[in-house]
């Protein structure tokens, strides 16, 4: 039975984050094939984490801590999957010391650069520019990226970025998106009609800037001109981890509430009419919008929103950029049967073309079979990691050791 390695920077919670939701179907797919999978993490659990199978080990993950070596050695996998960058920086090293047969995964669970790229970029009032990768967030993550064999990307759209204008080489990075059954495809064609439901509806971990600034925007620029035209309705936002800012945002004479997290987030959706997601920069897929998919509710999001998700697919909604436009839109889908019904209609082919599940699973699971049976992995396209790994360039591991060296100093 082959061996995985699962490190996560948080133990999975999928009602919290589109992100909990990615690593339970990355270990469904391993499970599938029959590996056996050890998760570790260094977060504390939390009331909303997963309960995991039972056959899923679960272990610590200590940072600046030589104990680790002798886990990784006894646990010794064939594949080790690093959660986000970070995650890499700081075991990838280790790994490479005590398991130097295995196979180093990224999942970058979306760009973190491209995302403060554009954050940067939005506040500036311009558009990103090819001089942005040169911070220090990108040089670390595509640093990372050349370190690992295989980087999995959840969106197409951050593929080609890295392929087109970067120019990484292809046969480090895979696109391996959301993923759906046949059934969860179905899930939206009971939800509720038109006439059921009532109102705007947004969801979104708050801990998450885009989402943050999103819900900013929509309350101080959107929300006054929509309900100005539309009195009756109501705007519904939702998210775990709300700070202060937000909370004061909870003005029910203005109709907007803010609500928390949602027990059952597919349910509040399905109860809204329409989903808004007025996102000015981020990166990756957005779980809110395949959410508000599953639940049969059409959306008005921006092309950062749609970004990796629509492909050559009508959205199910509306894409909008300028304020005016994005008020017409929302209220058109919230007043306009017919207008609401066609956008409907248009979810069915984009889950099934997207997000399929049997579509991407037998390709993904070939390559990582394919690496992991691979003796040695020096292909040209992997210089520039052997590079990276090379000792006067492994920063990370020499401050490692200086933190746990500094902490046993303390203890004595």
């Amino acid at each position: 039975m082959k061996k995985l390695l699962y490190l996560a920077a948080n133990w999975p919670e999928p009602a919290s984050s589109a992100a909990g939701t990615r690593t339970l179907q990355l270990l469904s797919l391993f499970r599938e094939e029959d590996w056996e999978i050890t998760l570790l993490s260094a977060a504390e659990k939390r009331p909303h984490t997963a309960r995991l199978p039972s056959d899923i080990r679960t272990l610590p993950l200590w940072l600046n801590d030589s104990k680790m070596d002798a886990v990784f050695e006894e646990l010794n996998p064939e594949a080790v999957i690093f959660d986000r960058f970070m995650l890499e920086e700081q075991y990838g090293w280790r790994i490479e010391s005590c398991c130097p047969g295995a196979l180093r995964i990224l999942d970058s669970i979306d760009l973190h650069s491209l995302r403060e790229i554009r954050r940067k970029a939005l506040h500036e009032n311009r558009k990103p520019e090819m001089k942005d990768w040169f911070c220090d967030s990108a040089l670390r993550e595509i640093a990372s990226i050349h370190r690992c064999d295989l980087t999995l990307l959840i969106s197409d759209a951050e593929y080609e970025i890295l392929t087109r204008e970067l120019h990484l080489p292809a046969s480090l990075l895979t696109v391996l998106p959301f993923l759906l059954s046949p059934e969860e495809q179905q899930s939206w064609q009971d939800s509720p009609s038109f006439s059921d439901r009532t109102g705007f509806v947004s969801i979104g971990n708050f801990r998450h800037p885009p989402n943050a600034d999103s819900i900013q925007y929509l309350y101080k620029t959107l929300w006054p001109q929509i309900r100005k035209q539309c009195p009756e309705a109501d705007m519904h936002v939702y998210g775990a981890d709300i700070t202060p800012a937000i909370q004061t945002l909870h003005q029910p004479r203005k109709g907007f509430h803010v609500h928390g997290r949602a027990d059952d987030a597919l349910e509040v959706m399905r109860n809204a009419r329409v989903c808004l997601a007025p996102l000015r920069f981020g990166a990756g897929l957005k779980g809110k919008l395949l959410d508000a998919m599953l639940a049969g509710t059409p959306s008005v999001t921006t092309p950062i929103g749609a970004e990796g998700m629509q492909g050559h697919y009508e959205w199910p909604g509306a894409i909008a950029e300028s304020p005016d436009d994005w008020v017409a839109a929302a209220i058109d889908l919230h007043q306009q049967e017919s207008t609401w019904t066609k956008a409907q209609q248009h979810i069915a082919p984009l889950l099934a073309g997207r997000f399929d599940r049997t579509r991407f699973k037998p390709s993904f699971l070939d390559q990582i079979s394919r690496l992991a049976s691979l003796a040695h992995r020096h292909a040209p396209d992997q210089l520039t990691g052997a590079l990276l790994r090379h000792h006067q360039h492994r920063s990370t591991e020499y401050m490692s050791r200086w933190i746990e060296a500094k902490n046993r100093t303390k203890r004595n």
